[in-house]
């Protein structure tokens, strides 16, 4: 995260206000999801673990999507 340029607090831009584009309802050890929002007009990507029991989430990994791997929007990856 912090290799990438993004600070803790555009990562909590991004769980406050971003859009669920995916969700790993089998990831082990916590289901996760991929969060997108773009914070000062740059796309940021988060991955998020949800501990639903202890009632916290775990930030996985963040980073600014590639426009070579994604679709415009970066919202689903080339095929």
């Amino acid at each position: 995260m912090f290799k990438r340029n993004i600070s803790v607090d555009q990562v909590k831009q991004v769980i406050g206000s971003g859009e669920a584009i995916a969700e790993y309802s089998y990831d082990k050890p916590y289901p996760s999801c991929l969060m997108l929002a773009y914070v000062d007009n740059r796309p940021i990507h988060i991955v998020l673990g949800k501990d639903e029991e202890n009632e916290r989430c775990i930030v996985i990994t963040a980073y600014e999507p590639d426009p070579g791997i994604w679709e415009p929007g970066f919202k689903s990856k080339k095929s």
